[in-house]
């Protein structure tokens, strides 16, 4: 047995990573692809290993040399690397791919050595490895039957995103015997090459002996192994994350993106807090069936925008500003406060941490729950010199929620003490007595109220990043809307806006049904033995993990071994260190598949 690596290509995608060098010798969390790859065939025990070089082919020669843990190198030179794709480098080593069983590989690739056993193990002579197709995938994909016989290979021409649940992506890794080679496999390759080009890829050639048939070529599909395929610097950021050097790496560099987790399909996210009964599947169609329209034109400037803001809350549109997700708005409104502003802590960080530390007038609850009503915040803040007092409501990451009548004690001692009101209220519909103070007569009756409300939390739409802010202070919302860029909300979150009062019952039901699935969620994590769940009004809880693990080593092995992402909290000050983690609420087969994990940690 030996391999063939194709490592001639240029790599210009990755701009200055191989200005200077191949795109075998690119470094990912400082190990070079090529020394991957030939640790990962070094146990093997194969004859030779055949590297196809062209650019920088000197480099990867005077790296490696002609051996490597024992194995021998052997170069083949393709010197019009620049005006050919890989089936002429395959083609440059066809006579020693019919000397032996081969395994064939591109140095692009990036792998754990199961994907390499799982191939070996298999005793099936002629092997293609496929992976189910995913979103982040690029290339040839292939069809299969029941017997794992490819039916057909499809380039990018041939691919539709119609029939993508039939698909397999090549993984680029192949396993060939020196009879497939030698009878069909190289004479193909040669005609090929001579009557089509070298500008070709080598699965073309594999298309073709597919298509006529009889052929001891099978596809061994992957069952979770991990793999990646680097072609330019957002590949090799998701690389890094992938394949970081431990357990702790792997979870901060995939948790400090702060979103984007499609990257990573099989990940289930327990951070990011969204309505999981919302929006319906009808909202969604209706936007795809506008979204060549959409995507297309222009969205409107302000003054529409916060017009169908208006129309959807029943406000006036000099009373309504609408932002880029909430958090835009958040980042102007905490510009615009002239003094110190009272926090109760924990909370979200938005708010506090757009103001100077010295600007901040910490309040945090004396109990485990970190549970305050609106007689503890007026007791603490009686003799305090505050010029804006905080309330998010239900508060994130407590869930602490303040009833109504209790918010208007607050709204009338706010007033009294010329104190600006912000009240946060991106959670309160999934709270179990909801109310919203988004009203025209309360907001003409207590100006020094200011609220916001994050769209994208409480009606699952994060992706489109909405958020508004309202108030019967007409001045400080113009001065906002004169801020604010001119298109700062995109065309789809303006067509939301403009269709979603068909799906106002939609979205009451999907509330309905969360508060339902919120008290199931807190029985089944009520059962797991190293967790005190903390009572909760909003889309999450807020547990302490009280013995077995420390809430870093919970959210690691929860990703480890399950792919599932959760909060950690105890890098928060107010947790003072101990273990707390955030828990957001998903739909019925996701909790419980959450809870299951727990358990069986």
């Amino acid at each position: 047995m030996q391999a063939i690596i194709l490592a001639a290509g240029m790599g210009r995608r990755l701009g200055e990573l191989t200005k200077d060098n191949t795109k075998c010798m690119l470094k990912v969390n400082g190990i070079r692809l090529i020394d991957r790859t030939l640790d990962s065939l070094s146990v093997l025990h194969l004859k030779r290993v055949v590297i196809v070089v062209g650019y920088n082919g000197d480099k990867v020669k005077q790296y490696i040399g002609n051996n490597y843990k024992g194995m021998e190198i052997m170069y083949v030179d393709n010197p019009i690397y620049d005006k050919t794709n890989n089936i002429y480098s395959l083609f440059l080593a066809r006579e020693q791919m019919t000397e032996d069983d081969t395994v064939l590989l591109e140095s692009d690739l990036i792998y754990e050595h199961s994907v390499i056993e799982k191939l070996m193990n298999d005793s099936r002579p002629d092997l293609a490895l496929v992976d189910k197709y995913e979103s982040w995938m690029d290339g040839t994909v292939v069809t299969l039957d029941e017997e794992q016989n490819i039916v057909n290979f499809l380039n990018k021409e041939k691919f539709k995103y119609s029939d993508i649940a039939d698909y397999y992506k090549t993984v680029n890794i192949y396993k060939f015997s020196k009879e497939f080679s030698t009878s069909q496999y190289v004479p193909f390759l040669d005609a090929y090459c001579t009557a089509l080009g070298r500008n070709e890829y080598y699965e073309q050639v594999l298309r073709v002996i597919t298509l006529l048939g009889n052929t001891t070529l099978k596809a061994l599909p992957l069952q979770g192994e991990k793999w990646y395929e680097i072609d330019d610097i957002q590949d090799l950021d998701i690389a890094e994350g992938m394949f970081a050097e431990n357990e702790e790496s792997q979870w901060k560099a995939i948790t400090g993106r702060y979103g984007g987790y499609w990257r990573y399909p099989h990940m289930k996210d327990f951070c990011y807090l969204v309505n999981p009964y919302f929006p319906p599947q009808r909202l969604l169609d209706e936007i795809k069936a506008s979204f060549d329209t959409i995507i297309r034109e222009y969205p409107s400037g302000m003054y529409v925008n916060s017009l169908l803001a208006a129309k959807n809350f029943n406000v006036r549109q000099e009373n309504i500003v609408v932002g880029n997700g909430a958090a835009e708005l958040i980042k102007d409104l905490m510009e615009h406060v002239d003094g110190i502003i009272g926090v109760a802590k924990p909370t979200f960080e938005e708010y506090p941490n757009r103001r100077e530390s010295e600007a901040v007038e910490c309040y945090i609850p004396d109990n485990d729950d970190f549970h305050y009503t609106a007689d503890d915040l007026i007791k603490f803040y009686s003799d305090k010199n505050i010029a804006a007092l905080l309330l998010i409501n239900p508060d994130n990451p407590s869930g602490n929620f303040i009833p109504y009548d209790d918010v208007m004690r607050l709204v009338e001692w706010t007033k009294e003490r010329d104190i600006m009101l912000v009240y946060d209220e991106s959670f309160v519909d999934f709270a179990n007595d909801s109310y919203t103070m988004i009203q025209q007569h309360f907001m003409e009756q207590y100006p020094h109220v200011v609220i916001l409300k994050s769209i994208s939390k409480s009606y699952g739409v994060p992706g489109l990043r909405l958020g508004v802010l309202v108030s019967g202070n007409t001045e400080l919302v113009g001065k906002i809307k004169k801020r604010v860029a001119i298109w700062n909300i995109n065309s789809f979150a303006e067509f939301y806006m403009q269709i979603y009062e068909k799906y106002s019952n939609d979205y009451a039901r999907a509330c309905r049904l969360f508060k339902e699935e919120r008290m199931l969620f807190k029985q089944g994590l009520e059962s797991i033995p190293y967790l005190r769940v903390v009572p909760s009004e909003a889309n999450y809880f807020l547990c302490e993990v009280t013995s077995k693990y420390t809430s870093r080593e919970l959210a690691i092995r929860l990703m480890k071994d399950y792919n599932i992402l959760i909060k950690d909290c105890s890098t928060k000050k107010a947790f003072n260190g101990r273990n707390y983690i955030r828990l957001a609420i998903r739909d019925r087969k996701d909790n419980q598949e959450l809870v299951d994990s727990l358990k069986a940690l």
